[in-house]
């Protein structure tokens, strides 16, 4: 279904009392009175932050239409020609191609998702959609995951469009619905709905890399050219419905408890892919800890170097299995017929099928296992010359860092847009506190971020836009 929405005026410079904001500290005009990116992207992700766009998984949220409407007003605000197009009811999705200096070369994807996960406000010190500066932080949910890097790009964006500046290459500009449920009614429809969209696409650049640790005093910037596969897993067990005072061996929930249990407790060995490699060799050159690949004390050392980041990284160094959910019975005295489990399983790049057998060897007989949602890994090398332009540009703003490769444990909707054969990459750049532990904020309370990590982002993505 296609909905085009209503789009306010380009030229009315009121904003409604909703997303009101009033000036950025600091901010700096061009010349014709326009501010710059640095100036824009604080309050942009204040007010994305403020819409609500929280994904249940289960199609009851408020969709992201709020939010994709926003989006569009502010692009069109500075001449573009956005496309909006809604999957299902509230599902929007916002897709704009800017067109490249050098139009022979392959194009660029540069996304976003624009739904959350939901937040409860009882839990949080600030309201998580309140979208408030304090201590130069903004805080609120989306943002590091990721309305900072949607408000990184709509303010780059919109600073080359009053510059009528143009990309090196064309760059298609994506915001996408329902990243947090696996992008069914977003990055994958659009994959294999609308094609066209991403013609000519080779790379595409998204979220949860380029981010900063501290490694042994050193800063080290983490590029995401991996990720986990996705294995979320329903387990079923059946067994003989009775009299909960009756004797029983065919009971559906022991049946289902053990293999939980099982599942749950697997000691899965190490599974070091090259980019895991990588990463832990460079952490090694960087704190002079030794690296045995075969040694799980060595690994494990080099993972807690990496201080917060070693919650992404511990998690990939290995296949994991997490129990999430158990269903079963409806009363005391009633043996019920059938109990059900979910299971989030991960498994780095090239162990799907070993891993699928492992699960099911663990579940036993008695229990079936069904694929709630399945998704690729994925794996690209550290190397070529769009991976030479992401790291140039955040050197080119942090000199003397290092740069190194790694896998994300999670996924992004770069698993759909491989499916078009698109190479993705992490990449969402933030220069971090060593103090702040990033990696916690994803789906965690309190999720916040700093206004300096935020204009940092801009100028390394605007020297990215200019060269890659």
């Amino acid at each position: 279904m296609v909905r085009m929405p209503t789009v306010p005026s380009a030229a009315s410079s009121e904003p409604s009392d909703r997303l009101a904001t009033g000036a950025v500290p600091g901010a700096r005009e061009q010349v014709g009175g326009h501010p710059t990116a640095e100036d824009e992207v604080v309050r942009i992700c204040q007010e994305l932050i403020r819409l609500d766009t929280s994904n249940y998984g289960d199609g009851s949220g408020p969709g992201e239409r709020a939010a994709a409407e926003h989006v569009m007003a502010l692009l069109t605000e500075v001449g573009l020609a956005p496309e909006y197009y809604e999957t299902a009811p509230g599902r929007a999705n916002v897709v704009v191609r800017l067109e490249g200096e050098d139009r022979s070369r392959p194009a660029l994807v540069l996304h976003g998702h624009l739904d959350v996960v939901p937040a409860q406000a009882k839990d949080w010190k600030i309201d998580p959609f309140a979208g408030e500066v304090h201590d130069g932080l903004v805080w609120g949910r989306g943002a590091v995951d990721m309305k900072d890097m949607d408000a990184m790009i709509l303010a780059v964006v919109r600073q080359m469009a009053r510059e009528g500046r143009r990309p090196a290459r064309d760059v298609i500009v994506a915001f996408f619905a329902d990243e947090e449920a696996g992008g069914v009614w977003g990055a994958r429809w659009s994959v294999d709905n609308r094609p066209e969209l991403f013609e000519g696409a080779t790379e595409a650049i998204s979220e949860v890399g380029g981010f900063s640790v501290d490694v042994d005093g050193r800063r080290a910037y983490l590029l995401q050219t991996a990720e986990k596969g996705i294995g979320w897993l329903r387990l079923i067990a059946d067994g003989r419905a009775g009299h909960g005072s009756q004797v029983t061996t065919d009971n559906a929930v022991t049946h289902l408890a053990g293999a939980i249990a099982r599942i749950g407790a697997h000691p899965w060995p190490l599974a070091l892919t090259p980019t895991v490699r990588a990463l832990l060799e460079g952490v090694a050159d960087l704190t002079g800890l030794p690296f045995d690949p075969e040694d799980e004390g060595t690994v494990d050392r080099l993972v807690r170097a990496l201080g917060p980041a070693s919650r992404f990284v511990g998690a990939t160094v290995r296949n994991t299995t997490n129990p999430t959910q158990l269903v079963a019975g409806y009363k005391a005295n009633v043996v019920p017929g059938r109990a059900e489990g979910v299971v989030d399983g991960r498994f780095v790049p090239g162990t799907e099928e070993d891993f699928l057998a492992t699960i099911r060897d663990l579940a036993g007989p008695h229990v079936r296992v069904e694929h709630i949602h399945r998704d690729i890994a994925l794996e690209v090398p550290f190397e070529g010359d769009l991976v030479d332009a992401m790291v140039g540009s955040l050197l080119a703003e942090d000199p003397g860092a290092r740069v190194l490769p790694y896998t994300l444990s999670g996924g992004t909707d770069n698993k759909s847009l491989a499916r078009l054969g698109i190479t993705g990459y992490g990449f969402a750049p933030l220069r971090l506190p060593a103090d702040l532990d990033f990696a916690g904020m994803f789906h965690g309370v309190d999720e916040r971020v700093t206004t300096d990590a935020l204009r940092f982002g801009v100028r390394v993505l605007d020297r990215l836009l200019r060269s890659a």
